[in-house]
This record gives C-alpha cells, sequence and structure tokens, in this order.
C-alpha cells in the first residue's frame, strides 16, 4: 500500500479509495435475509462523501510512519461511525433530511427501519474493526482506539453534541454555547481522526496535544463553513439540502455572528490550526492544505 500523496487533493483521493476498497471488501453482500441490510449499509458507506476523516487518520498515520494496513484499518472505522451518524441525522425523526451526498437519504432509498438497522451495524462494524488484532498487535492499543472511538461518539461528544443541537432549536446561543455544541456533535470526531495517528504511531505527548488543537481548531472551521455553506450554496451543489439550518430555527455561526464575521471566524480558526502544525514541517503539508481545504470548500 503506497504512501499518500504529498498534497492535499492527492492524499484525500487516495484516502478516500483506500477506505473504500477496505469496506467493500468487508461489507460483502450474504445471501439471505440480511442481505437487504448489508446493502443498505454498503450504500450508506460506499459511495459519495468527501473522505475527510480517512485522510485525517491516514495523513496523521503517516506522521509516525505507521503501517498503511493498520491505519486504514482505522481510517475505516471513523468512516462506519461517521456514515451511521449521516443516516441517523436525516430520518424524520431527526433533521428529516430527504438528500444526502446527491441521493436519496438511506431511509428514502430504502425505509426508516432498514435506516436504523444499516446505521445501528455500522457502528458496531466499526468496533469490531478496532478489537481486531489486525488493526495492531498491541492490545493497549487497540483498547485504547476502542476507548477513544466511544468517547468522540458517545453521550459526551458527537450523540451529546446532537441532543443539545434538537434542544437548542429556536434557542439564542452564546458563542462559547454554539462551539461546546458543534465541538461535541462535529469535532469531536475530527479531533479522534487525527489522535488515532498519534496513538497508532506511539507519539510522544507534546506531539498528540499539537495535533489535538489542531483538530480542533480544524473542527469548528469545518462547522463554521457548513453554517455559511447552508445559507450560501445550493441543493444541487451541496449534495443536501440547503437552508435547513434557517428551515430547522437552529441556532448557528451564521445566525450568531453574521455571515461576514462567520467567515471571519473560519479563516481565524482555519490559521490557528495551521499554527499548530509547525513542529512536523514538510511532512504536514496536506494536513495544513486540509484546513485551508475545510473554509473554502463548495460542499
Amino acid at each position: 500500500m503506497a504512501e499518500l500523496g504529498a498534497d492535499f487533493p492527492t492524499a484525500r483521493a487516495q484516502a478516500t479509495d483506500l477506505v473504500r476498497a477496505h469496506l467493500d471488501d468487508i461489507l460483502r453482500l450474504p445471501e439471505g435475509g440480511e442481505k437487504r441490510l448489508v446493502d443498505a449499509m454498503r450504500y450508506a458507506a460506499l459511495d459519495g462523501g468527501k473522505g475527510f476523516r480517512p485522510f485525517l487518520v491516514l495523513a496523521t498515520s503517516q506522521l509516525f510512519d505507521v503501517a498503511p494496513s493498520q491505519a486504514v484499518r482505522v481510517a475505516a472505522a471513523v468512516e462506519c461511525v461517521h456514515c451511521y451518524s449521516l443516516a441517523h441525522d436525516d430520518l424524520p425523526a431527526m433533521d428529516d433530511d430527504d438528500l444526502r451526498r446527491g441521493r436519496p437519504s438511506l431511509h428514502k432509498a430504502y425505509d426508516e427501519a432498514t435506516a436504523i438497522l444499516a446505521g445501528d451495524a455500522l457502528l458496531t462494524l466499526a468496533f469490531e474493526i478496532l478489537a481486531d488484532p489486525a488493526t495492531h498487535t498491541d492490545s493497549e492499543v487497540r483498547l485504547s482506539l476502542v476507548a477513544g472511538l466511544a468517547q468522540a461518539s458517545g453521550k459526551a461528544a458527537m450523540v451529546g453534541g446532537q441532543m443539545l443541537d434538537i434542544s437548542a432549536s429556536g434557542s439564542a446561543l452564546d458563542y462559547g454555547e454554539l462551539s461546546r455544541l458543534q465541538g461535541m456533535k462535529t469535532g469531536a470526531l475530527i479531533e479522534f481522526s487525527v489522535a488515532a495517528g498519534a496513538l497508532l504511531g506511539g507519539a510522544e505527548a507534546a506531539q498528540t496535544e499539537a495535533l489535538k488543537a489542531y483538530a480542533r481548531d480544524l473542527g469548528l472551521a469545518f462547522q463554521i463553513a457548513d453554517d455559511v455553506l447552508d445559507v450560501t450554496g445550493a441543493s444541487e451543489v451541496l449534495g443536501k439540502t440547503a437552508g435547513k439550518d434557517r428551515e430547522d430555527d437552529k441556532a448557528t455561526f451564521v445566525s450568531l455572528l453574521g455571515l461576514e464575521g462567520a467567515r471571519q471566524e473560519g479563516e481565524q480558526k482555519a490559521a490557528q490550526a495551521e499554527a499548530h502544525l509547525s513542529e512536523f514541517g514538510a511532512a504536514a503539508t496536506p494536513l495544513r492544505q486540509a484546513a485551508q481545504f475545510v473554509i473554502h470548500r463548495k460542499n
């Protein structure tokens, strides 16, 4: 398995292809009644998407010379959790969105019950992948990965952030409250994606903390850009329904800071993220470029 390219577009494309191929192998269609479930899992996990979180896992792993075969397994686990969260977020009981990645959302392509079960199965598959000795020979490292992903996706992070997001509908949050909400809902999985590479590679504590700081600012920049795109983007470009945040009266960085204020805040967070990578030199170039991608992307 070749190393990632030295620039962000190439590295992201490679990471996407590697993880897609790995999941394609894992999610082979069985015979029998569970075939529809696995087909729905494939629909959610194999087509579309930016491959951003898998890129982060693979790019940070490469900083520490982690075996690509190990890093791609962790990246696949992260992608499973991310795709599960999207499938559940789109359900009528949650964000009620019929469009995802330019196609019908999972519950529209199949049905609500299948979308719930496919999401559940992707979530549990992530931990099955991490617990396998093929992910790392050291059981302590595997345990730390399992615990880290569980924390990043659970009540004090991604799922808890989604609950806060639902509860805050129609409310005026201040900057600290909104940053905490989005740091949980969006940022926690991004932070795990970055920290996982350091964990796999046995990074020094200072290196791990620098990468976590990078990820925290990157996650906020990512969410701020999402809030801006919800106002400025078109559904056919975004691949999801534009204007949903305003329609649902959600608290966003645009509603708090205004459109230009949100753009400036996103640029500041991206610059801060890049600054945290100073000690890694040219090896971190794709990660620096990722910060600029986050705030200038169109979807």
